[in-house]
């Protein structure tokens, strides 16, 4: 793999940072497929994995084992492991369909259009439970974050920023872009799984007319 950025996280932690962002999803895909000993817990984010260790583990040794590893194998098409597909069904009529269209000098059909035909995959879950950071690096989608938040964003709704997609999991403030919106629950605790989404989950959207 390329250059990897271990710093210490305390005494029994450490913070992952590659050189290039494009293999974070296949360190993190290795670290849960073939999880190291003495590893706690890891924890994605934009650029970095935090992993936690047991107490008494040796964070060299980790390391180690970390710089070890073959990040190429394994890997499918698109340079990742397989990893589950979540479909959302979209009604693509959202209050700021136009105006992200407008600043990407497309139409709204043309935004749905690379929306939809995006390989989205969910690079680290935050702000709220189960919001998934949707990235596709080659969608062409990057859009500012609105002027003025809102301070109430309906459950459902699918929207971009900064370059990446998300669905809103419950009604809270945000300053998203608002293309559209799902029925698809994306957070619900009497599931065993609460979060349909977690950092590696692959998500394909469809337009529905309803």
């Amino acid at each position: 793999m390329s250059a990897l950025t271990v710093r210490p996280a305390g005494d029994r932690a450490l913070l992952l940072e590659p050189a290039d962002a494009a293999q974070l999803p296949l360190l993190l895909d290795h670290l849960r497929r073939a999880p190291i000993d003495g590893v706690a817990d890891l924890l994605p984010a934009a650029r970095t994995v935090l992993l936690t260790l047991c107490p008494g583990i040796d964070p060299a040794a980790i390391e180690s084992r970390v710089r070890a590893l073959d990040l190429a194998s394994g890997a499918d098409a698109d340079g990742v492991a397989e990893a589950e597909t979540v479909t959302v069904p979209v009604c693509y009529d959202g209050p700021d369909l136009a105006d992200a269209a407008d600043h990407l000098g497309v139409s709204p059909g043309e935004l749905v259009e690379r929306h939809t035909a995006a390989h989205w995959r969910c690079a680290f879950v935050g702000f709220a439970p189960g919001f998934g950071y949707l990235h596709a690096p080659d969608a062409g989608l990057s859009v500012p974050r609105r002027p003025q938040a809102r301070t109430a964003v309906p459950a459902g709704s699918v929207a971009l920023a900064g370059g990446y997609s998300a669905v809103y999991p419950r009604s809270s403030p945000g300053g998203w872009q608002i293309i559209g919106r799902t029925d698809l629950v994306l957070w619900d605790v009497a599931r065993p799984e609460p979060a349909l989404l977690r950092a590696g989950t692959r998500v394909r959207f469809v337009a529905v007319d309803r």
